[in-house]
């Protein structure tokens, strides 16, 4: 199990203020989820191409905060081109291979999610790199030379991913699905190590669940299926095929109640827990350890377990005793 930890997140709509992050505070709140005994992850988000080598710098930065004080992490590698990249996907594999150069030799760096979100609708590039130009080819020829360069490279602790936001209209997902299995194949499946699932039932899909009853927790029961048993095996990524829960959360915020976070918490937790053996989920991740802004009036700026001042939430409690039950 794990977390997202940095507070920092994409959105529809205008750029709202991030309010600055104090890393003393976060490592305390990471420290106090964290069990006393076993492994946790912190993912770290929005890692862009665009970024160039300041990017690679700063998430070097940030890995070694963590990996140094026994954390594992996963990098969440966005394709986010500049105009001027867009398209070109000679220099993104470039970029890609670069990145697993500089970070696969830290053994506590144990995963690399390739692109985000790119079956996702066109309408988010701040959230997604489905917005961009060729970016299911940057998905498949980026985990193909990631996965590459791994074994070139002999880092036998990094596995290559991509992930899967649940979910849009069928027919744009079997549109998504079958570009995988024509223009990857059999090369692309054997470079797949796992595939993550973004899902946040009650806020992106479905729309709205009902106030009483087992909806959260029905919603993650549904999208493990479909992504295990409808659309992976088109691409030809089989149940030895590991999913990863990369995102689940829910945000408060306007017309949002901080209970209510702790209640999908414990349903869409609870199925995950109850059905990994079912759908060979191996991995989760909680979305997000802090909000981006508390003050904001879009609720997605507000999907924290702690509030923008570190102040806890209720559901940061019941997330450090769902770790402790479940992580193991």
């Amino acid at each position: 199990m794990g977390i997202n930890p940095a507070g920092r997140a994409g959105a529809l709509g205008p750029p709202v203020p991030l309010t600055p992050i104090d890393y003393a505070k976060t490592l305390a709140a990471v420290r106090r989820l964290a069990p006393a005994q076993g492994p946790f992850v912190v993912r770290l988000n929005r890692f862009f191409w665009s970024d160039g080598e300041k990017g690679i710098h700063h998430f070097l930065k940030l890995t070694r905060l963590y990996t140094k004080r026994g954390y594992r992490v996963e990098l969440q590698l966005r394709y986010h081109p500049t105009p001027e990249q867009e398209g070109h996907i000679h220099a993104w594999v470039r970029f890609v291979r670069e990145v697993v150069r500089r970070f696969g030799s830290n053994p506590r760096v144990i995963a690399l999610q390739v692109t985000n979100e790119v079956n996702f609708y066109p309408i988010a590039p701040d959230a997604s790199d489905s917005a961009y130009k060729r970016a299911r080819a940057a998905l498949i020829h980026g985990v193909e030379a990631a996965h590459r360069m791994v074994r070139r490279r002999g880092y036998d602790q990094l596995h290559i991913g991509f992930n899967w936001a649940y979910r849009t209209d069928p027919s744009r997902e079997v549109d998504f699905w079958g570009y995988l299995q024509d223009h990857g194949g059999k090369r692309f499946a054997r470079s797949v190590d796992w595939v993550g699932l973004d899902a946040y039932p009650g806020t992106v899909f479905p729309p709205a669940e009902p106030p009483t009853g087992s909806g959260y927790r029905n919603g993650m029961v549904n999208a493990m299926s479909v992504l295990r048993e409808c659309f992976m095996p088109i691409a030809r990524l089989g149940k030895g095929v590991p999913i990863h829960v990369e995102e689940n959360g829910w945000p408060t915020g306007p017309g949002r109640s901080e209970r209510q976070q702790v209640r999908s918490m414990e349903q869409m937790v609870g199925a995950v827990n109850d059905f990994r053996g079912t759908y060979n989920v191996t991995d989760y991740r909680w979305f997000d350890l802090r909000d981006h802004n508390s003050s904001g009036p879009n609720f997605q700026q507000h999907y924290g377990l702690l509030r923008d001042d570190y102040s806890p939430k209720p559901a940061f409690g019941v997330y450090r005793a769902l770790v402790k039950r479940y992580d193991r």
